[in-house]
């Protein structure tokens, strides 16, 4: 086993990024661009080299092709490294970060970005029996198990947005098989009743049954138990209730919430750690209206302060507060179909949304826009520091004055 040693020359800055999700990338291109000309050595860590599209995996589940996304290509040139691994434990006191169990990368710096996956533990049967979307093998698995139904039942697990997307898009590729839809709530419960009712008439166009105000309190072999002990037959059952994030930060000391996220204060820093960033779903963020929740449009600011504030650090400037306002919840209903909800910057809705071929044009926008917004920041990094602010609504009470 391999003992702890540096990425670089000694007296190097040494900023170790975890996690080459929306938000780690965001960070990796920004510090890199921002520090080129500095005596900083920035690396990234991540199990794949592959980038994960989350906002396409159920395109992928559906055997449609996706782009192949290489993150060390994209970094080439940068001065960012990368380093492909799993992360398999992180010491805040040594400040070392083991990869793989057998390689020792030591830190300075730390950008804690291990960011979520399906939540399987809770109810029985989801890890023996049900698929998941967490990555493209996942995705592959189950498109895999699709193209060998000859008619059946898919079961989708989970009235959220990639429950709904997932659910609208196997019923579209394969009108041969049942889909049902089983939550808790309603599908698009948070938005207008404009944007509720196509979003509604799109899945019944679509052949997909609508099962809401259940939940599943197990998962079989052949289908799932529904409160109740009511039981429904499945070929296929796609569980998309819940998140988990990593055990590492908690095991590493940091303080967490009780969802395992890193606690940060106003500038993204860990509340216990300070040479700590934590960015996207594996951090507890604090605004006005609340903690946000995962997604791109959220993430990828996080990943974008996190890099400005380590460089305004290693310039002796104090990190800015992070503020992000939500604008929208684009959902796609086939390739065909979509609805885009504008909100207001807590998420709650406002009135105005899209549908139909504007709205399928500006979700493709949207998921097609990361990528092209890394190899941009690779070169001009102040192009990725603009988004919605939120005004009074993100402001916290213990801001500075």
């Amino acid at each position: 086993m391999s003992t702890a040693h540096t990425t670089g020359p000694a007296g190097t800055h040494h900023v170790l990024i975890l996690g080459a999700g929306y938000a780690g990338l965001a960070a990796a291109t920004q510090l890199a661009a921002r520090t080129r000309k500095a005596d900083v050595r920035v690396t990234l860590v991540n199990a794949h080299e592959r980038f994960t599209e989350r906002l396409r995996l159920h395109l992928t589940a559906t055997g449609q092709r996706v782009a192949e996304l290489d993150i060390p290509t994209l970094l080439a040139n940068t001065g960012a490294h990368f380093v492909r691994g799993w992360v398999t434990a992180v010491d805040a006191q040594t400040r070392t970060v083991r990869v793989d169990d057998s390689r020792v990368l030591r830190y300075d710096t730390l950008v804690y970005g291990l960011g979520s996956v399906t939540d399987t533990t809770v109810v029985p049967g989801v890890e023996e029996h049900a698929y998941t979307l967490d990555g493209p093998s996942d995705a592959t698995t189950l498109a895999d198990r699709l193209a060998r139904l000859d008619g059946g039942t898919v079961v989708v697990v989970g009235g959220g947005l990639t429950g709904v997307e997932s659910a609208a898009e196997i019923a579209e590729r394969h009108p041969e098989l049942d889909v049902v839809l089983v939550g808790r709530q309603d599908p698009g419960a948070r938005m207008t009743a404009r944007a509720r009712s196509h979003l509604r008439t799109a899945l019944t166009r679509l052949g997909v049954q609508v099962i809401s105000g259940t939940a599943v309190t197990k998962v079989l072999p052949d289908g799932v138990e529904l409160a109740g002990a009511r039981t429904m037959a499945a070929d296929v059952v796609l569980w998309t209730a819940g998140t988990r994030v990593s055990p590492l930060a908690a095991a590493a000391g940091l303080t967490v919430d009780d969802r395992g996220r890193v606690v940060t204060d106003a500038t993204l820093r860990s509340v216990s750690h300070p040479d700590v960033y934590a960015i996207g779903d594996a951090a507890a963020i604090r605004q006005g209206y609340g903690v946000l929740h995962g997604t791109c449009q959220s993430g990828m600011p996080t990943g974008v302060h996190a890099a400005v504030s380590i460089a305004r650090a290693l310039r002796g400037r104090q990190p800015r507060q992070f503020r992000f306002g939500y604008y929208h919840t684009p959902v796609s209903l086939g390739r065909n179909d979509a609805v885009v909800q504008f909100t207001r910057p807590d998420d709650s809705p406002r009135r105005g949304c899209l549908t139909g071929r504007p709205a399928v044009w500006y979700k493709e926008t949207v998921s097609a826009s990361p990528w092209p917004t890394y190899r941009r920041m690779t070169t001009l990094p102040s192009s990725g520091v603009f988004w919605p602010r939120g005004g009074r609504l993100t402001r916290r009470r213990d801001d500075a004055r």
